[in-house]
This record gives C-alpha cells, sequence and structure tokens, in this order.
C-alpha cells in the first residue's frame, strides 16, 4: 500500500465492549483475549482465504504476490518484516482483496503494537466487511475488525474515532443477540460527550441510511453550529434535506458541499 493509502485508511472514519475514558491506558491482557475470542469464532480460516484469493489471480499478479511472500519469508528484522507486509497488504488491497490486505495490515499491529497500526488494520476489515457480499467473508472481518479497533481503544482510551469505528462494526453486522448494539454505543458515546461533532455526524450518516431524516437534521444541525466548516456535516445536512424533500435547504447545503469538494 503506498503512503497514500496507508494514510487514506488510516484516517478514514467508517462507518471503525465500551472502555470508558477513565480506564487504564493499556490491558496487557486484552489483546490476547479478544484475539482468542475472534478466532474462536471465526467463520473460515485465513489459510483458506489466502488459498482461494491466490487461485483468483493472474499468473502475473500471482507471482508479484510470491515475490513479495518470499521476500517477507527471508526478513528477520522487524522493520524489514513491516515494510514486506505494508507491500503486501497494499498489494492485496489493489487486488480488493480485503480480508488478505487487513490481514497484513494485522500482522503489522501485531510486531509494531501501535495504536494507529490497529486503527488501519481495524480499518481494511471494514472496508472488506462492508464491499463483501460472502457472508462468512463478512463474519471473518467483523471478528477480525473488532479486535482490531478494541486493541486500538486499549493503547489509547480517549480517542472518540476508535470507539466510533468499533460501534460502526456492530453497526454494519448487527450480532444476532443485540441487532442494536452499534447504535446503543453510539447513543452512550453521544450521551457522554453531546458536543461531539464526529459521534453527530455518525449518528446522522445513520439516521439518513434509515429515513429519519429530522432526526438527522437535529443532529447534523448540531454539529454544523458546533463547527460550521466541518465538510462532512455540510455535505450530511444535503442529504438529510434532499431526503426530507427540502429542497430549498438541501440545494443550499449541497452548494456549501461542492464548495468544499473544490
Amino acid at each position: 500500500m503506498t503512503k497514500l493509502q496507508w494514510s487514506l485508511v488510516g484516517g478514514s472514519i467508517l462507518l471503525f465492549a465500551i472502555l470508558y475514558f477513565g480506564c487504564e491506558r493499556k490491558d496487557p491482557n486484552l489483546g490476547a483475549l479478544e484475539k482468542t475470542r475472534a478466532l474462536q469464532t471465526e467463520s473460515t480460516d485465513i489459510k483458506i482465504l489466502l488459498q482461494e484469493a491466490r487461485s483468483s489471480l493472474s499468473v502475473g499478479d500471482r507471482n508479484s504476490v510470491l515475490v513479495l511472500e518470499d521476500d517477507l519469508a527471508e526478513t528477520l528484522v522487524d522493520s524489514a518484516k513491516i515494510d514486506a507486509l505494508k507491500k503486501l497488504s497494499g498489494k492485496w488491497f489493489d487486488f480488493e482483496q480485503y480480508a488478505i490486505a487487513g490481514y497484513y495490515a494485522q500482522e503489522i499491529a501485531t510486531l509494531d503494537e501501535k495504536e494507529e497500526s490497529w486503527s488501519i488494520a481495524g480499518t481494511t476489515y471494514t472496508i472488506c466487511l462492508q464491499r463483501s457480499t460472502e457472508e462468512r467473508i463478512r463474519s471473518f472481518c467483523t471478528g477480525r475488525a473488532i479486535t482490531a479497533f478494541e486493541n486500538a481503544i486499549s493503547l489509547n482510551p480517549e480517542e472518540m474515532r476508535h470507539r466510533v469505528n468499533l460501534a460502526l462494526c456492530y453497526a454494519e453486522n448487527p450480532p444476532q443477540a443485540n441487532p442494536m448494539q452499534g447504535i446503543q454505543m453510539l447513543l452512550e458515546l453521544n450521551q457522554n460527550d453531546p458536543d461531539n461533532v464526529l459521534v453527530l455526524n455518525t449518528l446522522g450518516r445513520l439516521a439518513i441510511r434509515t429515513g429519519q431524516y429530522d432526526r438527522a437534521i437535529e443532529r447534523l444541525t448540531r454539529a454544523n453550529q458546533l463547527q460550521s466548516d466541518n465538510r462532512t456535516t455540510i455535505c450530511l445536512l444535503a442529504q438529510a434535506y434532499d431526503g426530507k424533500g427540502d429542497s430549498a435547504n438541501a440545494a443550499n447545503f449541497a452548494a456549501q458541499c461542492r464548495a468544499r469538494l473544490n
């Protein structure tokens, strides 16, 4: 993955166990416990996914992957391994094999144990979750995304972005036992920090998705009052007013949205 791709993935707000702000910064047992839990319930195996993904490639693409895999196998120093893993993750990302790209991003995070690396792994798995139509792959990526974001939270409990991303994993693929878990997590974040623009925007986006345009406008208007130059808020307000059928406000915010995209 190029530096630009890693920056975009790392900074993405996607659509990525609630830990409260006062908790200890890092529980040394959390990552292992969450990884064990995820692996116990996985719907498929990474070896199977790798085999299937390789077989889907052209001969040239398969050879390019094999070269990178050989480079990784011959690398002993962690810093060099991370560089090799980034190349593999980027290659599979380019092939739109997001589960495999996420796996190699997760291997990076396991090596360097950095908050942002776990966030990138979680975000990559979330892209897999959003774009895959096969349930076993969606389930695989959901579990791994949750683990990655929980590990990021354990390293930096105050970073709201990780909490929002975690909630969105549950909202994107709701657990059968609690289909409202993702929304409940976001509402709790909003209750704890009612003026957080990221949370308000996320709730507004989800309200638009479910046709609750008045609720979306209420939350997004508050976000706009708090941060009038936030492009995401403005563009979402255009969608919300358009969905409601308020053409005048929709046109106004759509013009502002376009102006900020240029």
